[in-house]
């Protein structure tokens, strides 16, 4: 499984927000930032720092991306 960060950009440029206004704005750190940009796994508090941040639900930020596997 892994995560798209997608619909958290798409919601910045609604905003006419940059990425680096999250960091201020939510309360994040310069270091979840890149993890965001890489599609990498961040914590659920930082997940809910960003909702609050935008007033949204983590389904508006976050994608899981489900691989086909054969057991």
């Amino acid at each position: 499984m892994a995560v798209q960060y997608t619909k958290l950009w798409k919601i910045l440029i609604d905003k006419k927000m940059k990425r680096t206004d999250l960091i201020t704005t939510a309360g994040i750190s310069a270091n979840i930032l890149a993890k965001l940009g890489k599609d990498e796994f961040v914590s659920m508090e930082s997940l809910e720092k960003i909702c609050k941040a935008l007033n949204c639900n983590i389904g508006d930020i976050v994608d899981f991306i489900f691989e086909d596997t054969h057991i």
